[in-house]
């Protein structure tokens, strides 16, 4: 046998050795069984429905207890029954919120809507991939209702960067020049932190979500 032959052997068996897949960095934060390391705080719930968390009524949200996250990627992995479906995923969180409200202005909200009900804005500032009232999202990318959604938030430092789909919607870096608040509802406007605890929306009774996954990963620099 040369020796190209048995280098080339080598590097086979090597490579074998290493995951050949990047998804085997990335760590599980729902079990698919129960709310283990979950919280909900306010009205509604989340329910687990053949393995995937489902919203009932609202306004509430369920928020990840163990640890605060920063300089990492996020995955979540949803689906809406209808358009005017409204949800949301929540990021640096500042403190443990005592009611879901704490998270709105104490954090900010990826927001999960395509079609507003009448008398809602109707805008990018608060559609699928925008942080909410905040930063609009640069393009519709969600799929159809019914059909699975990949949402990737990275948090950089004071950056944050949603993909849906494979698609940036959004870039917004903590400090930049942000649209007033209009309404009650919308978010305090001032600083978050670089990190923070994360969480899910349940929006209002008559919205159904499905979420079959909510993954993060250390940040590659």
């Amino acid at each position: 046998m040369s020796v190209m032959i048995r280098s080339f052997i080598l590097c086979v068996a090597i490579l074998a050795c290493v995951p050949a897949k990047a998804e085997e960095r990335w760590r599980p934060l729902f079990n698919s069984k129960d709310m283990e390391g979950w919280q909900h705080v306010g009205p509604g719930s989340f329910q687990i429905e053949d393995g995937l968390l489902k919203t009932e009524g609202g306004m509430g949200l369920l928020w990840y207890t163990r640890e605060k996250f920063g300089n990492v990627v996020l995955r979540v992995v949803y689906k809406t029954s209808h358009p005017e479906d409204n949800s949301g995923v929540f990021i640096r969180i500042a403190e443990p919120p005592p009611d879901p409200w704490y998270a709105v202005h104490h954090g900010y909200e990826v927001q999960i809507l395509e079609r507003p009900p009448q008398g809602m804005p109707d805008d990018p500032f608060h559609k699928s991939g925008a942080i909410y009232s905040l930063s609009k999202a640069e393009a519709s990318a969600a799929k159809p209702s019914g059909e699975w959604n990949t949402m990737e938030i990275t948090l950089d430092g004071p950056t944050t960067i949603v993909t849906l789909n494979g698609v940036e919607v959004n870039r917004y870096r903590e400090g930049q020049a942000v649209p007033p608040r209009q309404r009650q509802y919308e978010p305090e406007r001032g600083p978050r932190p670089d990190s923070g605890y994360v969480g899910l929306q349940n929006h209002h009774a008559d919205a159904v979500v499905f979420f079959k996954e909510m993954s993060v990963r250390p940040l590659k620099k």
